[in-house]
């Protein structure tokens, strides 16, 4: 078998990676999606009808969770119905809803998410520093205090599995007991959403710019 040489070496190198970057599936490191981008034209009847509830109420459109859930859609409905409840129909006041919702696309760094949601956390009163702070994966330092009981639960929830009578009650004092259930499903059911978009590789719409830049804490 014939030896390469020293100097044949450098150029064998550089041809593989080459190779290697004609082989992705995007050469300027962007994948592309996994499910195909869906519009109210193309979807059959069944997705199509919960396509339409979809477009009247979303910020990203056809995108983002709503995209993967439509290849499912008597599961999706169901979803929709449930986000539908969590978002304006829940016992936790919608500050401290969207807080949580953040909180959790922070945790799991979800570009969709937050591009979604930090507007309207925004107008529903939440102070931009707390949602600066957050974003910046730093505890808020400037929270009300039922902000800072939605904080804590959810990320103790999150981060231990459980959360300690003491932050239990406090989220009660300030949400009542079907607030503290309510509260708790958003922020799982979030994390279900989040799960949906890395699963699927679903980012903002065309022309945004992410949240969360390469480098960012």
């Amino acid at each position: 078998m014939k030896r390469l040489s020293l100097a044949t070496v450098p150029v064998l190198l550089a041809i593989s990676m080459v190779v290697m970057l004609m082989s992705r599936p995007d050469s300027k490191g962007a994948a592309p999606p996994r499910f195909a981008p869906s519009t109210l034209e193309t979807l059959a009847p069944a997705p199509r009808a919960l396509a339409e509830q979809i477009v009247k109420v979303s910020s990203i459109g056809l995108g983002g969770p709503y995209n993967p859930l439509l290849r499912s859609p008597e599961m999706g409905q169901r979803m929709f119905d449930l986000l539908a409840y969590l978002r304006w129909k829940t016992a936790v006041p919608h500050r401290l809803n969207e807080f949580a919702i953040l909180i959790v696309g922070r945790q799991w760094r979800s570009q969709v998410e937050w591009f979604a949601h930090a507007p309207i956390a925004l107008k529903a009163g939440l102070s931009q520093q707390v949602i600066d702070d957050l974003k910046a994966n730093r505890r808020p330092t400037a929270m009300e205090a039922d902000e800072a009981a939605v904080y804590e639960f959810v990320t103790e929830l999150s981060a231990n599995h459980s959360v300690s009578d003491a932050t239990f009650a406090r989220a009660r004092e300030f949400l009542g007991e079907q607030g503290v259930v309510d509260l708790t499903v958003v922020a799982g059911t979030y994390v279900t959403v989040a799960m949906l978009i890395a699963m699927a590789e679903e980012t903002v719409p065309a022309g945004k710019e992410p949240p969360f830049k390469a480098g960012d804490p």
